[in-house]
């Protein structure tokens, strides 16, 4: 089955090499494009994503989502915006709907090979909105930063390290004391402490309570800064 969304290319090492070093040098200059980002991920990720495959087939949910392969497109998550508000579903509609996201935006996975490894890298990159509901991160540079060090924390993906590198690079004085002092230690402490959330099946747990779900998966939303 392959992942929608595009034809997968098989690379060679070489080109491997290249693509993630021009994918890293076009994504420090532009962090905005999210197809460099992807293609960074996927030619420097195989390793992660082959342990995280591992991971989700020895976790009963994280089965069930490797052989139904739900995919966070608007068909398929669109009844979010109809639950009651208390609901994780709910939430994520909101996070969604006040900042005009689409779940159509994600690029495809190209340079996996084969088709569960692209689902797996798939669905990283698709539940990335489910966790920045679940943790309560805003999507500016810090709060992006900060999500990239929980995933890093999930997955050990090289990509969310060298994400967090570059991000802080382009932090003002003032936001990179607010990162280090604040965000970074919650994120790494959040990362570690939560549930393996690549082995969730969010979409069956959308009209649960965000709350309680927080609790559940030993989630810790981001706290606000001290003055």
């Amino acid at each position: 089955m392959m992942v929608e969304g595009g034809a997968r290319i098989k690379l060679k090492r070489w080109q491997q090499a290249a693509v993630a070093i021009g994918s890293a040098m076009g994504a420090l200059l532009d962090p905005r494009r999210a197809d460099l980002i992807a293609a960074l991920g996927e030619t420097t990720g195989k390793p992660a994503f082959e342990r995280v495959l591992q991971r989700m087939k020895k976790s009963s949910e994280g089965r069930e989502v490797l052989l139904e392969r739900p995919r966070v497109i608007s068909a398929q998550v669109a009844h979010a915006w109809d639950l009651p508000t208390n609901t994780f579903g709910a939430a994520y509609a909101r996070f969604m709907g006040s900042r005009n996201f689409s779940p159509d935006d994600r690029p495809p996975v190209r340079f996996m090979e084969t088709d569960e490894l692209a689902y797996v890298a798939m669905r990283a990159r698709e539940v990335h909105d489910f966790w920045h509901t679940l943790f309560d991160l805003p999507t500016n540079l810090i709060g992006e930063s900060a999500l990239k060090v929980i995933e890093f924390e999930q997955m050990y993906l090289p990509m969310c390290l060298m994400s967090v590198v570059g991000g802080s690079a382009r932090f003002s004085d003032k936001q990179r004391r607010l990162f280090f002092q604040h965000y970074f230690p919650w994120a790494m402490r959040a990362g570690v402490q939560c549930t393996d959330l690549m082995c969730l099946y969010y979409e069956k747990h959308f009209h649960e309570d965000l709350e309680e779900l927080r609790r559940k998966w030993g989630i810790i939303p981001a706290p606000l800064p001290t003055p």
